[in-house]
């Protein structure tokens, strides 16, 4: 029986031996509690920073959204304005263009009027060559006539006198 109990404690301090070095094993493995509470308050912390990362970055995500569409609508209403302000433009070049192709067309026909009036006057101005010509043959006989005037008048103031002279003498 001593055998048998010398071997059951040989046994159970063999045992005893590989849990102890089982237990130091782990206890090498293991990090003391100062240390573990440490690294869970350092982990707390890195999680509290990383929830407050999260939601920075969720905020800015928002609000990086919300200023995109703001921007997207100042765009598309810019674009509108744009597109009203071509169409606007393309409408006054077409008023402008049709306004353009009266004057032409008036130009044009103020350009005949004047080529017709060139042609008037050029043939007023070959009357009036005309009439100058007769003008100065006229006054040409109109002096000649009263040149003939002032001599019959002369003629017959002689005359006149030549007969004062004889009806005297041919009464008497």
């Amino acid at each position: 029986q001593l055998l048998e109990a010398e071997a059951s404690l040989s046994l159970a301090q063999t045992r005893h031996t590989l849990q102890l070095q089982q237990a130091k094993a782990q206890m090498n493995n293991m990090v003391p509690k100062k240390q573990f509470e440490q690294l869970q308050t350092s982990l707390r912390e890195e999680q509290c920073k990383a929830q407050q990362l999260q939601e920075n970055l969720h905020w800015q995500a928002e609000q990086t959204r919300r200023q995109m569409v703001r921007t997207q609508d100042e765009h598309e209403h810019l674009l509108q304005a744009a597109v009203e302000q071509a169409e606007g433009l393309e409408h006054n070049l077409r008023s402008a263009e049709a306004v353009l192709v009266e004057r032409v067309a008036q130009l044009k026909d103020a350009q005949a009027q004047l080529s017709r009036n060139k042609l008037l006057i050029e043939d007023l101005r070959e009357e009036n060559r005309g009439f100058a010509a007769a003008l100065q043959a006229a006054e040409q006989k109109q002096k000649s006539t009263e040149e003939k005037n002032q001599l019959l008048e002369e003629q017959a103031l002689a005359l006149k006198q030549l007969i004062g002279k004889i009806t005297p003498a041919s009464l008497s």
